[in-house]
């Protein structure tokens, strides 16, 4: 009789924990729709926008339980990789391809005006990243609730494209989108934008070029793919090393770059693209301590080839891709597969901890962890 509850009680346990085991930890508000998203900015737990194919941006008041859903006049065929968002009201759109456009609004989307254009025979811009300078605000969560006499934070952007006679193509904004400055051309061989005709970018999820923080050095990062798959600092370090990665083809290398400025460190992921079930050589850990960074390899990889990765905290991170979701508990060194839901980007809110993600088909969900 004891024997037969012990077994009652294990077959609970085991039922309950396979349940548990089984659920999924994707949450989708929205999918179905002819849609590929790559773009994703998060502002805090309730307000995100994301942005893609067809002229088509999305943005969320209420953490995706209501959508809203845009089509941009003028640009219904324009594919738009990237979406930087300041606030609710307030973003930053890229598009690729001739002509390169980038378009803002400032009322939620009612209305975009144009803040820059390049024609240039061959311009195709990749990612786009933003640094808000929270330094000189006493910020609450909500920006909304800022007291008389606090200075708004500043927010630098930078947006990358593939090269335009054998470089990289550069330009900033330091008024929140306002206005752009393209880094100017120089003759020097040592320019650190400089890459061979089979050597880009890839607009996979608008994550492989990164504004960083982390003190007196504080580099501008690119993460390249094709022939070579390179970490590339834009500003005076001039890093332009290769990566211990998957390369050499037209479809490897790396997709993805984000930094922890904390710890001075960095992950980068990528793999194949068109072979996206591989699950070696997608991911180096960079380390920034010295100053130079030193690269090492997880000990588990991400499963399979990975378009996006965010820090979650100093020691938890997520990936996702194609083929799945991945997360890692010890700062990149393993990565434990969650979900084979396929996603592009993945973004965890500014002012928050809520994390969303955005891909093909109009797929628009939430990644809710244990």
């Amino acid at each position: 009789m004891r024997f037969n509850k012990i077994i009652i009680v294990l077959y609970t346990v085991l039922t309950s924990f396979n349940s548990f085991s089984q659920t999924s930890p994707v949450k989708l508000f929205d999918a179905g729709r002819r849609v590929s998203f790559r773009g994703l900015s998060v502002v805090n737990d309730l307000v995100f926008w994301a942005s893609g194919s067809n002229g088509t941006v999305v943005r969320s008041l209420d953490g995706g339980n209501t959508l809203e859903w845009m089509t941009i006049p003028g640009y219904e065929k324009r594919d738009f990789r990237d979406i930087e968002a300041i606030d609710a009201e307030t973003a930053v759109i890229m598009a690729i391809a001739e002509p390169a456009v980038i378009l803002k609004t400032k009322d939620g989307g009612k209305n975009w005006s144009k803040v820059f254009e390049d024609t240039t025979k061959g311009m195709f811009m990749d990612a786009m990243d933003m640094l808000v300078d929270s330094a000189q605000i006493k910020r609450s969560k909500d920006q909304g609730n800022r007291k008389k006499g606090d200075k708004a934070p500043t927010h630098t952007l930078i947006v990358i494209g593939d090269p335009i006679n054998g470089k990289l193509f550069v330009a900033m904004s330091f008024d929140a989108g306002d206005t752009w400055q393209v880094m100017p051309k120089s003759e020097s061989k040592d320019d650190v934008r400089l890459v061979p005709d089979t050597e880009a970018m890839f607009a996979s999820s608008g994550t492989n070029v990164k504004l960083t923080a982390m003190g007196k050095y504080s580099p501008a990062l690119v993460a390249t793919g094709g022939s070579k798959a390179r970490l590339k600092d834009l500003s005076l370090h001039n890093i332009n090393d290769s990566l211990p990665m998957m390369q050499g083809g037209t479809s490897t290398g790396a997709n993805s770059i984000d930094v922890f400025n904390k710890t001075k460190s960095a992950v980068i992921v990528g793999g194949d693209f068109a072979r996206d079930s591989i699950g070696t050589d997608n991911c180096v850990l960079v380390s920034f301590q010295t100053g130079k960074p030193v690269y090492s390899l997880p000990v588990t990889m991400p499963h399979g080839y990975r378009s996006c990765v965010i820090y979650l905290d100093a020691n938890n991170l997520v990936t996702c891709g194609t083929s799945g979701i991945d997360i890692s508990k010890d700062a990149g060194k393993n990565w434990q597969l969650i979900s084979k839901e396929s996603f592009h980007v993945v973004q965890k809110a500014r002012n928050g901890k809520a994390i969303f993600m955005a891909g093909g088909g109009g797929r628009i969900a939430q990644l809710i962890l244990p």
